[in-house]
């Protein structure tokens, strides 16, 4: 079990936007954009990395998602993140971001809940490993597991899932040549430093180190997330171009980084009746408290907390509230 011990105090919910939906979005847009508008070699190399980077779950069912989107009806996404592949690694890892997504076209509305690494769970197929880490659940049992034990926590639908991998992460901004970010905050890490407020061009290393720290920063593992969205968005940025799209080592890299269940045609829906949502997002957290348990550092989300993540994710489905109950 991982006994690292829990360095920081999490803020209580924030309310501001964030930018999980627009690259969600991106990463679908891109993709659906370059097989709309150009032909031959270019819609050949975007099928073929569609092709890599789908993976059914096994906890999901294809037809409901393609039914909802041919109706138009609310969808969810479990959102993942992990550093598989990175810095020499070849072991499965953790995912060290987790998020439900859910987006109702009806109400033109987006709302985004990340759940603590860190939080504390019986695992949903797995008792003997129980309890553990919410982030561990990937380990022991993949994206299949992941999803389950947030559907069993929060009572809520999972539709569909995207696992986002920092090692091809590094691999892509290579190819294209680097991004340029602006660092939220000043620290150094890795070798590397950065300055609040100022524009910096970055390799995939550097961007790795600057979307890697999280103990020095004030929010924690919310301050690492947010340079991981940043550090994406600069690689949509740079990769929406003709180059890249017929460049067939930066779609291998992108189709190493990026894991989902989405067909082609299920992003085509999404783009095309969707992105209405995206203008209008709400940003939250589920909410725990540290706690060390057998010499085991978790965030323990309250009953009261869950119920309260659960209602906002159903509410925002167009699900009636159910009462959730102690594990």
């Amino acid at each position: 079990m991982d006994t690292e011990q829990q360095e920081y105090r999490r803020p209580r919910h924030p309310q501001k936007k964030h930018h999980w939906g627009r690259w969600f979005w991106g990463v679908i847009g891109v993709l659906v954009l370059i097989a709309l508008f150009f032909a031959g070699k270019a819609w050949m190399n975007v099928r073929n990395a569609t092709s890599k980077m789908y993976t059914p779950s096994g906890a999901t069912s294809s037809a409901e998602l393609s039914s909802k989107l041919g109706d138009g009806k609310p969808v969810s996404f479990l959102l993942l993140g992990t550093d598989t592949g990175a810095l020499g690694r070849s072991y499965k890892g953790r995912t060290d971001t987790m998020m439900v997504m859910t987006v109702n076209p009806q109400k033109k509305k987006t709302t985004i809940v990340s759940i603590p690494r860190d939080m504390r769970v019986n695992l949903a197929g797995d008792p003997e490993n129980s309890p553990a880490k919410i982030n561990a659940a990937y380990t022991y049992g993949g994206v299949k597991e992941a999803i389950n034990t947030v559907k069993d926590y929060f009572h809520v639908p999972i539709n569909g899932y995207l696992l986002v991998n920092m090692g091809g992460l590094e691999k892509a901004i290579d190819q294209v040549g680097g991004v340029t970010v602006t660092s939220p905050l000043t620290f150094s890490y890795d070798g590397y430093s950065f300055t609040e407020g100022q524009a910096t061009e970055m390799n995939g290393a550097k961007a790795l180190a600057f979307s890697r720290m999280r103990h020095e920063d004030p929010q924690g593992d919310y301050g690492r997330q947010q340079r991981q969205r940043l550090v994406i968005m600069a690689l949509l940025k740079e990769s929406a171009s003709y180059k890249s799209i017929l460049n067939n080592d930066f779609l291998d890299s992108v189709s190493s980084m990026a894991q989902t269940d989405l067909t082609m045609s299920n992003m085509t829906q999404l783009a095309a009746h969707y992105r209405g949502a995206v203008g209008n997002v709400k940003s939250d957290h589920a909410q725990g408290k540290s706690a060390n348990i057998n010499g085991i550092s978790y965030e323990v989300v309250s009953l009261a907390e869950r119920q309260r993540v659960s209602n906002e994710l159903r509410q925002s489905l167009g699900l009636s509230k159910v009462t959730l109950s102690e594990e």
